[in-house]
């Protein structure tokens, strides 16, 4: 009787051994889960040679000369990889991955078009001083 019981509490003390590990497991998880960009800040990930990224920043310059955002040149190995997670954190379809894309916040803009400013617009109006 008395092994029946002993086992019991090992039992239990392994089980709650495990759930313990299991929480701090799963905090670790979620700290690793976290954002890699600020909700505060607009992010705008360009290329060098990519023509819409320039129109895209002559429309902001002129329309917006004070806004203030993180450029993040995807040339660069730190800036492509930044632009992967991204991708990732914002579930943007991989196959249609492009410049310039605009964080702003929980909304993103992929690609520029004078159609495209309406949205940008609507996008930036939290972020305009």
């Amino acid at each position: 009787m008395n092994k029946i019981i002993f086992a019991f509490v090992l039992g239990l003390f392994v089980l709650t051994g495990c759930d313990n590990q299991t929480k701090a497991e799963n905090q670790a998880q979620t700290a690793s889960e976290k954002s890699a960009f600020s909700k505060d800040k607009i992010y705008f990930f360009y290329s060098n040679y990519c023509p819409h990224c320039h129109q895209a920043l002559k429309y902001i310059n002129a329309k917006h000369p004070n806004l203030e955002f993180s450029m993040v040149n995807v040339e660069n190995p730190g800036g492509y990889k930044l632009l992967l997670q991204a991708v990732k954190e914002y579930k943007i379809n991989g196959s249609a991955i492009g410049t310039p894309l605009m964080l702003f916040g929980s909304n993103y803009l992929m690609g520029w078009a004078p159609e495209y400013e309406s949205r940008f617009e609507n996008y930036i109006k939290p972020f305009v001083k």
